[in-house]
């Protein structure tokens, strides 16, 4: 005689103890948590404005300012010109030395990192003396040393170091020929942007072909055509039929100061040697660190092919190690645009000096002011993150 044998089905768990559950749980409490406490501080900071009497919102910018600015890359006046120009000025300034910086410094950072390297013993000790040296001197130092010791030591306009081709140095700023734009500089403009078109289709077709053919196509040679020599051309050919899309306006030499011309301020060049020879002391380590990660028989075999020194770093070890040296030259990048805003040290007029120094010093409005600027270099960085992230997908090694 058969017995059955009863089963009996497991119990069935709650929900909560699935961990998904419980983390998506947790999460939703964290981020309620999180919007209270910005609530509950900004409640209070309103409340305590009206009650000291202080006046809060954003309606300030719209007040005229007062002042005038030393530098300004759009029309601005202390008669005129609005607390929001004033910030836009700022702003613009610091987007300028932070775009100059990042493209002097990779240049130079690069040289040296590859310099460090080099087989040549005293450039390679030159170059680590430069990188020892500078990265272990604060940046503020030696902001003041370009400042005060090196352009502060110039002589006064009357006697203005004459460079050659209208260039004059004092201690006032370098001063340089002015462009002074005609009615077809448009005519320039799209014969640029056609020579970039041009040069970005072309070298995705020799990419191509050298993936399919192995054969190399001169790109360099092709851009240099494209981006220079065609617009140089074009600029000629409008000249000589009388309708110059560019004249230049030097600079003259007076009895006391000079005139005309361009004048870049030498606070702007004290901040801009300084943020370059500082962070490519960092970028050169940056480099050298993404070299010696590619291996060694990565050059051998480039030797064995009939490659030089010079084609095997430029086309075999500097293409493979951009993977190690991105994200580490993304930080760099975001450090030399923040500490841009030390130009106040030296009174160049950057976003910090103009809207939370001289802005925040007339309306008293410290919330709202310090808000904005740090909502400003948190969407700087937040972009070049991005830009620098697009990058590294495209260098990144792609397994098939």
């Amino acid at each position: 005689m058969q017995t059955a044998v009863s089963q009996t089905s497991p119990p069935q768990k709650s929900f909560l103890y699935d961990p998904k559950v419980r983390g998506i749980f947790y999460q939703v409490v964290l981020i309620v948590g999180i919007v209270y406490l910005f609530y509950m501080a900004a409640t209070n900071a309103i409340e305590n404005l009206q009650r000291a009497k202080i006046a809060s919102g954003f309606g300030f910018l719209n007040n005229t300012a007062g002042f005038d600015i030393s530098q300004t890359l759009i029309q601005f006046s202390a008669a005129g010109g609005t607390y929001g120009d004033a910030f836009i000025v700022g702003l613009l300034n610091t987007l300028l030395v932070s775009a100059i910086g990042i493209f002097f410094t990779t240049i130079l950072g690069f040289v040296i990192g590859i310099a460090r390297l080099s087989k040549n013993w005293m450039v390679a000790k030159v170059a680590m003396v430069y990188v020892e040296v500078l990265r272990n001197i604060p940046l503020l130092v030696q902001l003041l040393f370009w400042y005060i010791a090196v352009l502060g030591a110039l002589p006064q306009p009357r006697n203005s170091l004459e460079m050659g081709a209208g260039f004059y140095l004092n201690a006032r700023g370098l001063f340089m020929a002015k462009p002074i734009y005609g009615p077809n500089i448009s005519i320039l403009v799209a014969v640029l942007l056609i020579g970039l078109i041009g040069t970005f289709l072309y070298r995705r077709w020799a990419r191509k072909q050298q993936e399919q053919t192995g054969r190399q196509y001169p790109v360099g040679k092709v851009t240099l055509a494209l981006v220079l020599v065609l617009p140089v051309l074009t600029w000629i050919v409008l000249a000589l039929v009388g309708t110059n899309p560019i004249t230049f306006e030097l600079p003259r030499k007076g009895t006391f100061n000079l005139t005309g011309g361009m004048q870049i301020l030498p606070e702007f060049v004290a901040l801009l040697l300084g943020l370059v020879t500082y962070t490519a002391a960092f970028i050169a380590e940056v480099v050298r660190a993404g070299i010696l990660a590619v291996s060694k028989g990565q050059t051998e075999a480039a030797g064995s092919l009939g490659l030089t020194p010079g084609q095997t770093l430029r086309l075999v070890v500097i293409p493979q190690a951009m993977r190690v040296i991105i994200p580490p030259l993304t930080s760099q990048y975001l450090n030399l645009t923040k500490n841009s805003s030390l130009a106040v040290a030296i009174g160049y007029p950057d976003l910090v000096q103009v809207f939370m120094g001289t802005v925040l010093n007339q309306t008293g409005q410290a919330i709202e002011v310090v808000v904005i600027t740090m909502g400003v270099y948190l969407t700087i960085s937040l972009v070049t993150s991005f830009i620098m992230n697009i990058y590294n997908r495209r260098v990144a090694i792609v397994e098939r």
